[in-house]
């Protein structure tokens, strides 16, 4: 196992175009790292310079206290998963996954092999598929074989290249435990290449947040969720995404397009002297008023007509158009561009208690918290109401159970063996 630095890291291909745009993390040994964008953000790119398969074009990676520029892939020690998992069809589990072994001719006797094989097997629990072929297994087991060829070879570090993207939706959830088992159980750093902020939310210790080939914002998962660094994370992180709104300020009154919100001295002093904001609010930060029985001090209640509503079991998503401002709209779109949206009708979607009665066409009373609410600069795109403090906190707190995790693995771990 070994850290990986990242210092300034550049990729500019041969017809000028640039498409990392010096990236600078610290991923520490031992740690799961997710570097998470839209298509064409630079994540694939970055992970491929860090294994070798593409040449950096300025800037220094570190791996370990080694410096790997023009070290080739097999001298990193690194193993990578694909996405299209790359297995020899005419092989058999067991031999797929000792592939990397091997290929180090006279390097491990048979019984080395076989135990290493083993260990793999029972990790991901394929040991009752050892001598089945690639050709009968199911997209989940031929992905554990992928993860298997990886751990056989003691790697410094695991990278992913969206590996889960070809699986249907119940299996990617079975594979995201799988792979953070894994992980947890051999302590091994690794970095995973996705654009499913789901699987960046559930699998990372921190995570990576890349536009158009730049580093927005390395923070865990809360903290990003919590506290985004500006209006590009904060529409990324979150499903259904956060919505935006126009604020237009006027004297102690912030307007929005549902309701007027009292603008508190701390927010006054972060609005400055800008007359127009954009207001984010996540989809749970609403509540349907008719289910509270008791007043809430200090919430922002309004009336509004509902459009559509979808009924999930677990929540009731309330769709409610509104009107946004001209000099805001440009920005929302270009920002509605960047998350590879289609640009629909803007909309507030709320999301609701399923015991909640409002349906399509009613008119509902509800009622948000606004000391939850983000305001970002309409030109610049940052977060007016960021706390690094808090972020640092929740991350400390994050790094903390992280390490008490994998040590609970490794001590059940060390029990099953004894």
């Amino acid at each position: 196992m070994a850290a990986i630095t990242l210092k300034d890291i550049r990729k500019t291909y041969g017809d000028g175009f640039l498409a990392v745009k010096g990236v600078s993390l610290d991923i520490a040994d031992g740690e799961f790292v997710i570097l998470v964008g839209p298509s064409g953000c630079g994540k694939s790119t970055l992970l491929r310079m860090i294994v070798g398969l593409e040449d950096i074009t300025s800037g220094e990676l570190r791996i370990g206290d080694k410096v790997v520029n023009d070290k080739a892939p097999r001298d990193r020690h690194l193993a990578m998963v694909f996405q299209n998992y790359a297995l020899y069809p005419h092989l058999t589990v067991f031999e797929n996954i000792a592939f990397p072994l091997r290929l180090q001719k006279g390097k491990f006797t048979e019984e080395q092999v076989r135990e290493k094989v083993e260990f793999a097997a029972n990790t991901l629990e394929l040991q009752d598929h050892l001598q089945r072929k690639p050709a009968n297994l199911s997209g989940g087991q031929r992905q554990r074989v992928a993860m298997g060829r990886a751990i056989v070879r003691e790697a410094n570090a695991f990278l992913f290249d969206e590996p889960l993207s070809n699986l249907d939706a119940k299996l990617r959830g079975q594979m995201r435990t799988e792979i953070a088992r894994m992980q947890r159980r051999l302590g091994t750093t690794t970095v995973y290449v996705t654009h499913d902020q789901t699987e960046a939310m559930t699998l990372g210790d921190r995570v990576a947040v890349l536009r158009k080939g730049e580093l927005q914002q390395v923070a865990s998962p809360r903290g990003l969720y919590e506290q985004p660094v500006n209006l590009f994370v904060a529409g990324f992180i979150g499903s259904p995404p956060m919505n935006f709104l126009p604020g237009e300020v006027d004297g102690d009154t912030l307007h929005l397009p549902v309701a007027d919100v009292p603008i508190s001295p701390e927010l006054k002093e972060k609005l400055g002297d800008r007359k127009l904001v954009i207001v984010g609010l996540r989809p749970e930060h609403f509540e349907d008023a008719s289910l509270t029985k008791d007043s809430r001090e200090g919430v922002v209640a309004f009336d509004v007509n509902v459009d559509v509503t979808e009924w999930l079991g677990s929540d009731l998503y309330a769709y409610i158009p509104f009107e946004t401002h001209a000099d805001v709209a440009s920005k929302l779109e270009e920002l509605d561009r960047d998350l590879d949206g289609e640009g629909m009708r803007t909309q507030m979607v709320v999301a609701l208690d399923s015991e909640s009665r409002v349906r399509d066409g009613d008119q509902a009373s509800l009622w948000f918290d606004p000391a939850k609410m983000m305001v970002f600069d309409p030109e610049g795109g940052e977060n007016l109401t960021y706390d690094a403090g808090k972020v640092r906190e929740v991350d400390q707190q994050n790094e903390q159970d992280r390490k008490a995790s994998i040590q609970r693995a490794q001590e059940r771990e060390a029990a099953k063996a004894s």
